[in-house]
């Protein structure tokens, strides 16, 4: 990807995440990231495509990232453990890339429609892992469904928790030094 596509790409993805899809328009990403229209056009045809590959490109680095690091585990518990240090990992680090996806899985639109379909394509990821546990009896037999889903809403949610309370630490930290 080229410095100006990752400049849209970012720049979209922050004002995404903070005003929503609806209410971010190409005007405002081109006068943030500095660029004309036709640069932007270049690149992507419509904001609904920068949409697109945004979350494509999210949820790309998320299953790669998952699969290297679960090829490398030798039973399922740190396979998932494996998979709960990614998700922490990827929530911190791309903080507006979960917003943008975790807020657009409602709704009935062709981007919600894919969101949807993109969470439940890896809570399915998660839970083959799941029952291959079962299978080895490495894990008690349950509904591999719900383990796989609440394994990844409970951490999400844990993760987002932790992200705000390091942001209220080092928030009170500059108040204490004023």
């Amino acid at each position: 990807m080229n410095k100006t596509k990752r400049k849209i790409f970012e720049t979209s993805m922050k004002l995404f995440a903070q005003k929503g899809y609806d209410a971010t328009s190409i005007e405002e990403i081109t006068a943030t990231v500095g660029v004309a229209k036709g640069t932007l056009y270049y690149h992507f045809s419509s904001k609904e495509e920068i949409f697109n590959f945004l979350v494509d490109e999210g949820m790309k680095l998320l299953k790669n990232s998952i699969d290297i690091k679960i090829a490398k585990a030798s039973n399922t518990i740190d396979k998932l453990r494996a998979i709960v240090l990614i998700q922490i990992k990827i929530i911190s680090k791309y903080e507006d890339f979960m917003t943008i996806v975790l807020s657009q899985i409602w709704g009935h639109e062709p981007r919600n429609l894919m969101c949807k379909d993109k969470v439940i394509e890896y809570i399915k990821t998660v839970e083959e892992i799941v029952k291959e546990g079962m299978q080895k009896g490495e894990i008690i037999e349950g509904d591999p469904e719900i383990i796989a889903s609440r394994n990844i809403w409970t951490n999400m949610f844990k993760s987002d928790i932790q992200a705000k309370n390091k942001a209220r630490y080092r928030y009170t930290k500059i108040i204490q030094r004023v």
